[in-house]
């Protein structure tokens, strides 16, 4: 697909960040990491990639406004155009020494997104898409599923740590929906879970509470491979609320009553 200039930007500029994460990757015992909450960990690798992110994006548009995970939010000069950042989705993983961790980027544009990257450095998988312009991931076009049968398909959600509030409720969904599916994956990283909706290895997706910066990206690259994604309870904005699920079409209808049945 021939891009955009920001789609190119973007693509540019998480490939960027992507290189000096990979590269702290390989001496991950050696990182600083520092404590902000329970379960929530920021290490110097994800300070420094969102510096590379912030100067390559705002940079070249200093205009837009700015929403990232590690910096303080921008209000730009054009109040219609915002970047969403997150510049090492799966922290954990990373810091554990997993490879499976992503760079994030969305443009939105009037309260929409329309641009989305998610980079994933370890498999050198980039997967991009524009609002009417489809998904891709590298040189292949993406489509969602077709499976139809709720036994042979597989999802993907988090679990949320410790004490957070979501915890009753997400076991509650597991208890409904694991008797009906082949399976549920937990590999703790949001952008990547829809990703992988958007190209057809997961079947669909849920949460509750991810950040903005977590899912706007993963939200376009499902709908532009012809994925439905809707707040869990009709009426609410996805990026505030951080409540969403995913799938496509052939079964988000029966999933996603399985999972609004107790929300």
């Amino acid at each position: 697909m021939q891009g955009s200039a920001n789609l190119n930007l973007m693509m540019k500029a998480a490939r960027l960040a992507g290189r000096s994460l990979a590269k702290d990757f390989r001496e991950v015992e050696n990182l600083q990491v520092s404590m902000k909450g329970a379960g929530d960990f920021v290490s110097k690798a994800d300070i420094a990639a969102e510096e590379i992110l912030k100067e390559e994006l705002m940079g070249a548009r200093k205009t837009y406004g700015w929403l990232a995970e590690e910096s303080d939010a921008i209000e730009g000069e054009d109040p219609t155009r915002r970047w969403i950042v997150d510049p090492l989705d799966g922290t954990t993983n990373f810091l554990h020494g997993m490879p499976h961790w992503a760079v994030s980027i969305a443009l939105e544009h009037k309260g929409e997104i329309v641009s989305a990257v998610v980079y994933d450095p370890s498999k050198d998988e980039m997967f991009f898409a524009e609002k009417g312009q489809g998904a891709w991931m590298n040189d292949a076009r993406l489509r969602v599923s077709g499976r139809h049968k709720m036994i042979e398909t597989v999802y993907a959600t988090g679990v949320p740590f410790g004490g957070n509030k979501y915890l009753p409720a997400v076991l509650k969904d597991f208890a409904a929906l694991l008797p009906q599916c082949a399976g549920v994956r937990r590999w703790g990283a949001a952008a990547l879970d829809l990703a992988y909706v958007a190209a057809g290895r997961y079947d669909g997706y849920w949460e509750r509470g991810v950040q903005a910066w977590d899912i706007a990206a993963g939200i376009l690259l499902v709908k532009e491979a012809g994925g439905f994604v809707e707040p869990l309870r009709e009426g609410q904005d996805i990026l505030e609320t951080g409540h969403l699920i995913a799938a496509n079409p052939e079964i988000f209808e029966a999933f996603s009553k399985t999972i609004r049945a107790r929300d």
